[in-house]
């Protein structure tokens, strides 16, 4: 009789390089509210709303004393309605900016990881819906193409031009 060896399967050996980055790599940090740092507060009243605009602290410190956007850098947006009166306006408050109610409506990440190679550098991005879930229908053509003109910038509008204002 004839005996059969078993099948054995051809393995290749791949290099490492560049990662492919998705919305599903860039996660919500937890407790970001508490650990990261507000930078900034926007008012959008085409939008009826406030921008609210976190970086985690480690990027944050590496900005300000002068050096590049880290491996790891976190950038967030969480929007806020406004709080309005009786009549629908925007309320304001002692500083002249719009109130912004409590409740977190969407929130945006931008991540940057060294490993991932993206339209946009090493940065991807999530879109994440109220109840901190990612958002299942998210198309993040519009976060590539509107970031792609800040290259310079390191594809960031407010942060990096919070750390300019921050130097002057």
């Amino acid at each position: 009789t004839m005996r059969q060896t078993p099948f054995l399967p051809l393995v290749f050996a791949v290099a490492a390089g560049p990662a492919i980055a998705g919305p599903e790599t860039v996660k919500l940090p937890e407790n970001y509210q508490a650990e990261f740092v507000n930078y900034l507060d926007v008012d959008r009243y085409d939008r009826m709303g406030v921008r609210k605009m976190w970086v985690n602290p480690e990027a944050h410190a590496a900005a300000v004393a002068g050096l590049p956007l880290p491996d790891g850098t976190v950038l967030i947006m969480e929007l806020h309605a406004a709080v309005t009166d009786a009549g629908g306006n925007p309320t304001y408050g002692e500083d002249g900016r719009m109130v912004a109610a409590p409740e977190v409506g969407h929130r945006f990440v931008m991540e940057k990881n060294a490993t991932w190679q993206t339209a946009n550098g090493n940065w991807d991005y999530a879109w994440y819906e109220p109840d901190g879930t990612p958002r299942p229908d998210a198309n993040f053509d519009g976060c590539f193409s509107c970031h792609a003109n800040r290259e310079g910038r390191d594809y960031t509008f407010t942060y990096f031009r919070f750390v300019e204002d921050q130097a002057r």
